[in-house]
């Protein structure tokens, strides 16, 4: 590993939509590479104009790397969102490293995970609001009073509205709103 090679690797991955096929051993050749030019700083001559040019490649190498990895992570990050959405959880599995399919799979577990939250709230919700119906208003209605004393509206014609089925059982019977199948 080079420094003209991770560079190569950045540029190729920052300009591609998808993930590219790194190289096994990346990490750890990075991490050699990355190593050799710390080592080489450390035994250096502070004035040297090598050891400048190795100074300053140690830090763009490092900084090449790091936002390499960001890259990476946002791509998988889109990934799994699509992968939960779809299911469709393979298809890059190839250009992934490692510790990233692994990132990727507690991801997907983790969405999927809230997705059954969400419906789980939104099934409860559904049960207790059964005595409402969805209805849809056909010309202006002002502001009154509900059967539990609040006051409702005023609610314009489109509006879609979700209210006590006995309420909306009398505006759909004067015409003023219609039921909306759910």
């Amino acid at each position: 590993m080079d420094y003209a090679e991770l560079y190569e690797f950045l540029r190729k991955e920052k300009y591609s939509e998808q993930l590219q096929v790194l190289p096994k051993n990346f990490i750890e050749d990075v991490s050699s590479f990355l190593h050799e030019r710390r080592s080489q700083i450390a035994g250096g001559d502070d004035f040297s104009e090598d050891y400048f040019k190795i100074k300053k490649q140690f830090e763009n190498a490092l900084s090449i790397f790091r936002e390499l990895m960001r890259i990476r992570k946002k791509k998988l990050l889109n990934l799994a969102f699509a992968a939960s959405e779809t299911g469709i959880m393979k298809r890059d599995f190839g250009s992934l490293l490692g510790f990233e399919q692994e990132l990727f799979e507690k991801i997907v577990s983790a969405v999927g995970e809230g997705e059954k939250i969400l419906q789980s709230k939104l099934n409860n919700t559904k049960e207790k609001s059964i005595e409402d119906k969805l209805i849809m208003v056909s010309q202006p209605i002002g502001e009154f009073i509900d059967l539990s004393g609040g006051v409702v509206g005023p609610f314009d014609k489109g509006m879609l509205i979700n209210l006590n089925s006995k309420v909306a059982d009398i505006l759909v019977s004067e015409g003023k709103a219609n039921f909306v199948d759910v």
